[in-house]
């Protein structure tokens, strides 16, 4: 008989103009982002906090380890993603930290971007300065 195969533990995240692919890993406890040490890729702590605060909140951060690509945005905005991501990722080993992640604000989508530059207009809403004379 056939041993039944785990379902990969994956989860994509997004923030602003950032995308995570994120895959985690119960075997090996390395943590790799874009092919680098995670301390290497994420060198300040805030950013490092980010990103893996889910497994902070499940107290899982020495049973899993990751592997992530992430692309676009900047470092903290990758960090969101990768948050965001790990998050979902996670929801495939234990469904109850469902509640968890939602009350962190995990599993939503921060649709924060840009606003477009608009004709007539200096930036996206600052008018040209007005002259009465």
């Amino acid at each position: 008989m056939k041993e039944k195969k785990q379902k990969d533990m994956f989860g994509v995240g997004r923030r602003k103009s950032a995308v995570a692919q994120v895959k985690v890993i119960k075997k090996n406890k390395d943590k790799l982002v874009n092919k680098k040490k995670f301390e290497e890729y994420f060198t300040t702590v805030n950013e490092r906090q980010a990103a893996l605060s889910p497994l902070e909140i499940t107290s899982s951060s020495e049973k899993f380890g990751m592997i992530v690509k992430v692309r676009g945005g900047g470092k903290r905005a990758q960090a969101d993603a990768v948050k965001q991501g790990l998050a979902r990722a996670l929801l495939v080993a234990d469904p109850d930290w469902r509640t968890q992640f939602k009350a962190a604000g995990m599993l939503t989508r921060d649709a924060r971007v840009k606003e477009r530059k608009k004709p007539g207009l200096k930036g996206a809403r600052r008018a040209p300065q007005f002259s009465k004379r």
